[in-house]
Order: structure tokens, then C-alpha cells, then sequence
């Protein structure tokens, strides 16, 4: 059976995209067009539960739909309002207003507003993925037992084959009011702490760090403030002691 014809019209798109399982396929192909892939842990072997919508990672064991780590989370909107409002946006040769959306998807202005800003976000970068944005929180610190509570041969081992036994350094990203991303990373390098800061924060967002050198590099596409985290910011901490 051939595709159906994607819309053309305002119209054509509100009817297209009133079938559930057209947006979700519409929106797994937009954001995983290799295939559902889980967030957390990147592994492409999952369980799909059909009646819920969503899939179990065979790897980490968690589970996760569409909407997780999108424009799209922590939002009661449905997909039909979301793809709509994306067709409108695309297909608007001199922009669209929240009013317009309000009053052609029957969703309220404030509503529209935030579905256009978020859209606009994902525009910009050119991904579903939604990245924190705001105020956000970010620290690092270091995971793992110490050689000295190895036993001996272990440790022995362990030296010979590294040179010296190393923790695992994960850095913490907290938007305030919002949720929390980590990523493991092999050594505290600037470049890697970047790269993990980049990957997860909207430019311009207010950065808020300690005064570790690699975040001064970082901070720079930030309105970066640096503060002692254990006063001005013991959300982060906390996550990370629970964790």
C-alpha cells in the first residue's frame, strides 16, 4: 500500500494527522529515522507495549515513547495538535501567530504560544530533541571504588592494564523548574565537558557552575555565572546524592 499523500492545506493537515497512529509513525520518523532508539542509553533493542505507546529498553530496561527528551514532553498536547502546529509554522510564508493556532487548532493562545516557541526552539536546531534551557545547573563529579578497596590481585590488574586506576566522571545538568540530564564522560577534559554542555543546553541560557577552568571555555556562548554550588545551588547535589 502506497504512502498517503501528505497535505497540502491547513484542512488536509488537521484530517491527516487526526489518525494516532499516523502522528505516531509521522513523529518516529521525524526523530529516529533508523528506528526507535532509547535515550538513555542509545541501544536500538527494545519490547514495544502497543497499547501505551511506548517501548523497554532490552539494554537498560527503561521505558520511553516518542515525546521523552522532546519539544514535546512534559506537555498534555496530543501529536494531532503538535504536527499541526508544525504544518502551519512550515508552510507560513510570513510567519505565524499563537492567535492563528488558537483559533485553528481550538487550543488556547497561551497554549499556541508555548507550542510555537518550543517548535521555533526545534527549528533552530534542528532536532526534536529538546535541550534545557533557562536557568540551568552544571556539575561534575567522580564515580567508582578506589584501588585500595580492590582486592589486591584485582587492583594489581587493573594498574598494569590503565597505568593507574581511574573513577568515572559524570557531569550533572539541572534546568531549574525542569528535569535533569548526566552523561559519563572518560576524563574532566574541557573539550568533553563542552561537548556535554552543548549537546544539552540552548545557547544564551543562563549557565551556572563552579569555578573549574573548563567551564570558563564553556561559558562563553552562556550568560555564565559561577557560584559556589554547595550555597546557591543544592538542587543539583541533591539529585546527585540520590542518584
Amino acid at each position: 500500500m502506497s504512502e498517503p499523500k501528505l497535505p497540502t492545506t491547513l484542512q488536509e493537515a488537521i484530517k491527516y494527522f487526526a489518525d494516532s497512529q499516523r502522528c505516531l509513525d509521522f513523529a518516529i520518523a521525524m526523530r529516529w529515522p533508523q528506528g526507535p532508539t532509547c535515550p538513555r542509553c542509545h541501544s536500538q533493542e527494545y519490547r514495544f507495549i502497543k497499547t501505551r505507546s511506548v517501548w523497554v529498553c532490552k539494554h537498560c530496561k527503561k521505558q520511553y515513547s516518542v515525546k521523552v527528551g522532546t519539544i514535546f514532553e512534559d506537555s498534555p498536547i496530543k501529536l494531532d495538535k503538535w504536527l499541526c502546529a508544525m504544518w502551519m509554522m512550515v508552510n507560513a510564508k510570513n510567519g505565524i501567530s499563537s492567535y492563528e493556532v488558537h483559533r485553528s487548532l481550538g487550543v488556547t493562545q497561551k497554549t499556541a504560544w508555548f507550542m510555537l516557541y518550543r517548535i521555533r526552539l526545534a527549528l533552530q536546531n534542528g532536532s526534536l530533541d529538546r535541550k534545557l534551557m533557562g536557568d540551568v545547573e552544571v556539575d561534575e563529579t567522580y564515580i567508582g571504588g578506589q584501588a585500595r578497596n580492590m582486592h589486591k590481585d584485582k587492583a594489581i590488574k587493573m594498574k598494569q592494564a590503565e597505568g593507574f586506576f581511574r573513577k568515572a566522571v559524570v557531569i550533572g545538568m539541572l534546568e531549574r523548574k525542569g528535569e535533569v540530564r548526566t552523561a559519563v564522560l572518560n576524563r574532566a577534559s574541557t573539550k568533553l565537558i563542552e561537548k556535554a554542555v552543548k549537546e544539552n543546553v540552548v545557547p544564551g541560557s543562563n549557565l551556572y557552575s563552579d569555578q573549574l577552568n573548563s567551564y570558563l571555555r564553556v561559558g562563553k556562548e552562556y550568560a555564565h555565572k559561577i557560584i559556589n554550588p554547595a550555597v546557591t545551588f543544592p538542587h543539583l547535589l541533591h539529585h546527585r546524592q540520590r542518584s
